[in-house]
């Protein structure tokens, strides 16, 4: 996958900021979902959002990335993309982040793989057609961690997987984010959702973490230590970090699977990307030079970020031996209302 931004978007963290605020997301109207609400094993839930699709067609599940929904700008891009294709798409919430506060006190974190696992099995059960995975940001690490965990299993599930801009060496990705422009930027965003989230769970369960300790926490590093790690039974955030991570064990994945991460991603290293021989056969690596985190963006301004889920997609149709599987009429209509593709492309 070779990606060349556009010449007005230079820089990762403008190639990150810029397609999530301002892109167009869609070349048809935006996604209007169906809202299911799941009961998990441990008696919280989980709401997923859906788009039907034409009988007998894929399913794509989407697994956000942190503090993420169906409403941010990659689900409606993907969205998009499946709606074109006549794809079933749905984007399960991980919980706290449907806008509604989960039963539990735990909450969600980038290893999450059993959960994973409870999600995808539910879909293949109720899907009528093949089902495939892509995981965005930590959503993609807990998809690999899964993929990797299950081994040969994951076949009789899903059929292929990708996690796109995913931190899978997550000690890695925490340090980037910690430092200098990130540490002002995105540490900051994330926080001053997660801190409000946190204390809100502290009101259902008083005594659940140390609150002075969480309202001091600046970095990721020591909200994790304070609230994530403890809460999911990590001993600290390194022991998380460590453990929660996909990339050691990707050796281990035996079906499909793409790894899409973008080498000027500001909270994502270049040089903590996994390398061919640090992964099993099965799985591809696209690293484009440029695209920032979750950014990817195309085409004059404002751009639009339908370029990487319709480079992901091809890719997970030929996984299924669909690929060019549009009718004429599909294949017409869409190309009316697409802006040309400047340098994206699939190899």
């Amino acid at each position: 996958m070779n990606h060349a931004a556009p010449w007005w978007l230079p820089g990762g963290n403008l190639q990150t900021i810029w397609p999530a605020l301002y892109a167009r997301r869609a070349y048809g109207a935006l996604p209007q979902y169906r809202r299911e609400r799941w009961t998990t094993p441990d008696q919280d839930f989980v709401d997923v959002d859906w788009l039907e699709g034409s009988p007998g067609r894929p399913l794509i599940v989407l697994f956000h990335g942190l503090e993420g929904s169906s409403r941010s700008h990659y689900a409606e891009a993907f969205a998009d993309f499946a709606q074109e294709h006549g794809y079933g798409f749905a984007v399960p919430h991980f919980r706290g982040c449907s806008g509604e506060l989960n039963l539990q006190p735990r909450a969600y974190h980038s290893g999450d793989y059993e959960e994973i696992d409870w999600i995808l099995r539910r879909f293949k059960a109720v899907h009528g057609g093949p089902v495939v995975a892509v995981g965005v940001s930590l959503g993609g690490n807990a998809l690999m961690r899964w993929a990797g965990e299950m081994g040969t299993e994951a076949a009789r599930v899903c059929a292929a997987v990708v996690s796109v801009s995913s931190p899978l060496d997550l000690a890695a990705s925490g340090w980037a984010i910690g430092r200098g422009l990130n540490r002002h930027i995105y540490t900051r965003m994330f926080l001053n959702t997660m801190k409000p989230k946190a204390m809100r769970k502290l009101a259902q369960f008083p005594g659940l973490f140390d609150v002075k300790a969480l309202m001091s926490a600046r970095d990721l590093y020591d909200f994790d230590n304070v609230f994530t790690a403890p809460l999911h039974g990590f001993s600290n955030t390194e022991d998380y970090w460590r453990r929660a991570s996909a990339k050691p064990g990707m050796k281990s994945i035996r079906i499909a699977a793409l790894a899409v991460n973008a080498r000027n991603d500001p909270f994502v290293p270049a040089w903590s990307l996994p390398q061919q021989h640090e992964v099993s056969p099965t799985v591809a690596l696209w690293q484009p030079g440029h695209g920032g985190h979750v950014g990817f963006a195309q085409g004059r301004l404002p751009g639009h970020v339908r370029a990487l889920p319709d480079a992901v997609g091809n890719w997970l149709a030929e996984q299924l031996g669909l690929a060019n599987d549009m009718t004429p009429e599909q294949d017409e209509k869409s190309a009316a209302g697409k802006p040309p593709a400047q340098g994206l492309q699939a190899s």
